[in-house]
């Protein structure tokens, strides 16, 4: 119970991630000791809300009763080394008290991931030095925090995958979701259980939460109501063509064509549905398996009897 009323205490506004928040209040409370936090790598998939926990997290790294500045920077736009000491490193890092997010770390380019693993090695003073050209960047662990955040672990150098203290995020739960969708829209009554049948189209996603949150937001007030029932959820889902589960059209495709047949191999499956293998395999089949509506085995893909009810009940609704 201590510990969970430590999580509402650094982190009021953060639903769900619990797993998360107590190893980041266990990090909280050593920097309260020490001014010193481990390097850490915040990995999640899209739209589960890195940035906004690690935001939280920060805001909790207190110096003089304050927060230090926060500082982000997006990966994508470091092209190279020089670039990265003369536009971050010199103007914003240099001689500053503050937290750096590297979001999206995977696209960090190789120059600069072997500068940050000279950088991120302290020696037993919570120091380290880098020269770059003429230039001299001496960091102070206890003045500088380093954050990282990726959707791509796999990607990230591995070296500089070593220096971190991993921070796993995870889905949530339609119920985590709900609250969500609640808490952004105070002013809207919820009926039945119309609030977790659109919290189960979400994907587990936070961000598809807010996007849904701000279209109901419009609907209520177009149509001039302050409730939400069932009715309304199904008009609304179907002016948005909004699946069962939060299916997209492609994914009920794939498993209106591979209902056809017992088994279809992917390279078949790639003709019928006009997209590469690849992007298959990347960008649908994980969440129909993860549905549980379709198994892969060495004799191809198929529709599982979960799949094929689904199927039945989109017909008959």
């Amino acid at each position: 119970m201590a510990t969970k009323t430590k999580h509402n205490k650094y982190f009021p506004q953060v639903i769900g991630q619990d797993a998360a928040k107590r190893k980041l209040s266990f990090f909280i409370r050593g920097f309260e000791a020490t001014r010193i936090v481990p390097h850490l790598m915040f990995v999640a998939p899209k739209g589960t809300g890195k940035t906004f926990l690690a935001k939280s997290f920060a805001r909790n790294l207190k110096v003089g009763g304050k927060p230090k500045k926060w500082i982000e920077i997006n990966c994508s736009t470091i092209k190279n080394l020089n670039q990265f000491f003369q536009q971050i490193v010199v103007p914003e890092l240099n001689g500053s008290e503050a937290t750096i997010l590297f979001d999206e770390c995977s696209e960090l380019p190789k120059d600069v991931s072997m500068a940050l693993l000279t950088i991120l090695n302290p020696n037993k003073d919570h120091k380290t030095e880098f020269f770059y050209d003429d230039f001299m960047f001496e960091c102070d662990f206890r003045r500088l925090t380093f954050l990282f955040a990726t959707t791509e672990a796999q990607d990230v150098f591995h070296a500089l995958m070593d220096r971190m203290d991993r921070i796993d995020m995870e889905d949530y739960s339609v119920d985590e979701l709900s609250k969500i969708v609640n808490t952004n829209l105070p002013e809207v009554k919820f009926q039945g259980k119309v609030l977790s049948k659109l919290s189960s189209t979400l994907r587990g996603n936070a961000r598809a939460a807010q996007k849904i949150s701000m279209k109901i937001m419009n609907y209520c007030a177009a149509a001039r109501k302050k409730t939400f029932n069932e009715r309304d959820w199904h008009l609304f889902s179907a002016e948005l063509d909004i699946l069962p589960l939060g299916l997209n059209r492609i994914e009920l495709r794939i498993l209106n064509v591979l209902a056809e047949e017992k088994a279809t191999r992917l390279t078949k499956l790639s003709a019928k549905i006009g997209l590469s293998k690849a992007c298959l395999q990347r960008d649908y089949e994980m969440y129909l398996q993860k549905m549980s509506l379709i198994e892969i085995n060495p004799e191809g893909r198929s529709v599982t009897s979960v799949g094929q009810s689904y199927l039945k009940e989109l017909v008959l609704s």
